[in-house]
């Protein structure tokens, strides 16, 4: 059975008593960092189960977890990367909202 993206979903299991968390994912891009990471450092990583469907699940320290939140940029900043790209050659993506 194929898999919608709706339900292909990532799903971080952190809990304050436990100090490994459980990451069940769909996700190709996590999947290989977490199996290359899981390769280099066995004693931090493991993929604890994968199934037919695609999704796989690691058990990894907390410690080497974080979560990234990272805030829009100001137009100061939109526009000097604007010039950088116009600069260097760069192509500028136009966004959903542009083509629309």
């Amino acid at each position: 059975m194929k898999l919608s993206k709706y339900e292909k979903e990532t799903i971080i299991n952190w809990n304050e008593a436990e100090s490994t968390a459980s990451i069940y994912t769909f996700n190709a891009d996590l999947k290989r960092r977490l199996a290359e990471f899981s390769r280099k450092y066995p004693q931090l990583c493991r993929l604890e189960r994968s199934t037919p469907e695609g999704s796989e699940t690691y058990v990894i320290e907390k410690s080497r977890l974080s979560v990234r939140l990272i805030p829009p940029y100001s137009e100061e900043r939109l526009a000097a990367a604007r010039k950088y790209a116009k600069q260097h050659g760069f192509q500028v993506l136009r966004t959903e909202k542009e083509s629309a």
